[in-house]
């Protein structure tokens, strides 16, 4: 991937930017910018704005279950170094897609709940698999990360593998390492950077929250007037779920009024009154801090446990005569 660390940018739609992809590439990892929501004019735009902050690689997201043939198309004209893809739906052709991108130059990562959805993409020709456990935030499966890493890597070995869901910090990487994956994908802990194009409020909600305040739900979903192939979400415990939790025709009859008090309230912080996603991994993050700087701190302690902290945990015999 031509990139000095394990660590990629979760694609999230609304929640990354051409400062936060920049950054996270700039420190050596691979920011991916979550491109779902663009049109292909907006989406030219973001491109032209990452180039102008890195020359390092970078990638784009698309979640196939809402993307047609013209943003699959927009986003490989554009030329990153990496398509990265998710959710698709089953009357989808993914060696179609990933054709193309191969056509176009363009590496493909594509991420699964599942390991039989891992042979199925590696079988399609992804480059890279991506194994995403239930601990993550936003659209997730059903098994939990340190399940479903390792039985991808045995699935698709040897296709590389990224780990996501649940991963903070350096222990979690070097943790994910020891499991088999190559690296990891990390979306909660980018939300809450100074780059992240979100309100402070929300990162800081983030920073205070301690890994209770989520539950796996469609009510986001039914609000959003969105139907997801095999996905729940998971997503903040607030105010906001807590009244519409068992009342779904409730949600469905009252959406445009309930949808657009929503987004003024995300505008402005409210974070009881917001749809939130964020992943378990919130417990771990103490500081709202720059992308780069926790590149690099991941990096560091990750490092510090695999050559310091593991050596020490094996017993070496003395040779026998």
């Amino acid at each position: 991937m031509g990139i000095d660390h394990p660590i990629a940018l979760a694609g999230m739609s609304g929640h990354t930017s051409p400062d936060l992809v920049a950054a996270v590439s700039n420190a050596g990892g691979l920011g991916i910018y979550g491109a779902s929501s663009d049109t292909p004019e907006r989406l030219a735009q973001a491109v032209a704005a990452i180039r102008e902050r890195t020359q390092k690689p970078f990638g784009l997201n698309l979640l196939l279950a809402f993307a047609e043939d013209v943003e699959i198309r927009a986003a490989l004209d554009a030329r990153p170094a990496v398509l990265s893809t998710a959710w698709p739906r089953d009357n989808q052709d993914l060696a179609a897609i990933f054709r193309s991108a191969h056509e176009a130059g363009v590496k493909v990562l594509h991420m699964v709940p599942t390991a039989n959805d891992a042979s199925k993409a590696v079988a399609a020709g992804a480059d890279v698999i991506i194994a995403q456990g239930t601990d993550g935030g936003g659209h997730i499966g059903l098994i939990g990360t340190v399940v479903i890493v390792p039985q991808v890597v045995r699935a698709v070995s040897p296709t590389p593998v990224l780990a996501a869901g649940g991963i903070s910090d350096g222990a979690g990487l070097a943790a994910m390492l020891a499991l088999g994956a190559q690296g990891v994908l990390i979306g909660t802990r980018f939300i809450a950077t100074t780059e992240a194009p979100v309100h402070i409020a929300i990162k800081q909600a983030i920073v205070d929250s301690d890994g209770t305040d989520t539950i796996v739900t469609d009510v986001g979903d039914i609000l959003m007037g969105s139907d997801w192939p095999g996905a729940y979400a998971r997503v903040a415990r607030n105010r906001l779920i807590e009244r519409w939790l068992g009342r779904p025709s409730e949600v469905r009859r009252l959406r445009e009024e309930l949808l657009a008090d929503m987004f003024e309230a995300r505008k402005k912080g409210e974070v009881g009154e917001s749809l939130l996603y964020w992943g378990q991994g919130a417990g771990l993050e103490e500081l709202v801090n720059p992308a780069g700087e926790v590149v690099r701190d991941l990096v560091a302690e990750a490092e510090a446990i695999i050559t310091e902290r593991l050596p020490g945990l094996v017993v070496q015999e003395a040779p026998t005569s």
